[in-house]
């Protein structure tokens, strides 16, 4: 079953080594198999104030071991998320696909 990373992150500082994190986060999760499905902001927030100036970023993956091997993974936890230390707030997730219709 599919499993998703949703984030909605407030960016205060578009630093160097932010756009580093931009570039290899998005690297890894294509290694691995995963995908962007909604990469940041929104087009019209149609309801509440919550979003206005937020990025939301929502990543696919096949399934929740598949996640867990980029969220986890030494490569992603000790080298590139330390390069987006002090550039904003996170508020990030994991969820897996529901199967009810």
């Amino acid at each position: 079953m599919a499993a998703y990373i949703v984030a909605v992150c407030e960016i205060t500082k578009f630093t160097e080594g932010f756009k580093e994190y931009v570039k290899l986060s998005e690297e890894l999760i294509h290694k691995v198999g995963g995908e962007y499905v909604v990469r940041g902001p929104a087009d019209k927030v149609l309801e509440g104030s919550y979003l206005t100036g937020k990025y939301t970023i929502v990543s696919k993956f096949a399934d929740m071991e598949t996640l867990k091997s980029f969220a986890e993974s030494d490569e992603y936890v000790k080298k590139i998320k330390p390069l987006r230390d002090g550039t904003g707030t996170y508020e990030v997730a994991a969820f897996e696909e529901t199967d009810a219709k």
